[in-house]
């Protein structure tokens, strides 16, 4: 999705960046994990397909991405040396618009259970309230990954389906303006900055 191409969302503890080309090689070592193929239910892909991969998601108009780095370590380190995982929101569902499936995933051991996946998620859902016009979120998590369904339902996620032939729970949340108070109140430290002028200042422009 382009409309967040040149988009920073820094919170406490992770800043949201746009996934770009620099960015798949880490992602790509990432995935090498049957831990986390298992957890995403993702297939090994090449470098290659990798780096397609991401430029269809930059294209695709019913995908938003950001790469969620370590707030305390970037600006200041490389940006593949403070990437901690990556956060998701598909538009797929064509009879309503307004549904966004929301996928979140803390790549690195040492980051999880430190809270950054529970702020990469509320700054990306009041990133699609404001931005996308989300009213109502959708989550499908792998039963094992206990720590994921416990955290959104933290975040008032109430569980709605559960698969045995996929092994997976669907969990919702419909925004009312009671939820959406709640959330913009979640994320009312957010800076959102331009990325181009953030990695000038860094002096680690693209050229």
């Amino acid at each position: 999705m382009k409309i967040n191409q040149d988009t920073v969302l820094r919170g406490k503890k992770v800043t949201l960046v746009p996934y770009t080309a620099a960015h798949v090689p880490r992602y790509h070592e990432w995935m090498q994990s049957e831990e986390l193929q298992r957890l995403t239910a993702s297939e090994p892909l090449s470098l290659e397909q990798e780096h397609e991969m991401q430029r269809s998601w930059r294209d695709d108009a019913d995908k938003c991405t950001f790469i969620v780095l370590d707030s305390g370590r970037w600006p200041g380190q490389a940006e593949e040396n403070s990437m901690v995982g990556d956060v998701n929101l598909f538009l797929t569902n064509t009879e309503d618009p307004t549904v966004g499936e929301i996928e979140i995933m803390i790549a690195e051991p040492s980051c999880r259970g430190r809270g950054f996946g529970k702020e990469a998620t509320l700054l990306m859902m009041a990133y699609g309230v404001r931005k996308l016009g989300i009213t109502k979120f959708e989550a499908k998590i792998g039963q094992e990954n206990e720590a994921s369904i416990c955290m959104f339902k933290k975040l008032h996620f109430k569980e709605v389906a559960v698969s045995s032939i996929f092994q997976e729970v669907t969990l919702r949340l419909d925004v009312s303006d009671q939820e959406r108070q709640w959330l913009l109140q979640q994320t009312n430290h957010v800076e959102e900055k331009s990325y181009t002028e953030l990695k000038q200042t860094a002096g680690v422009l693209d050229t």
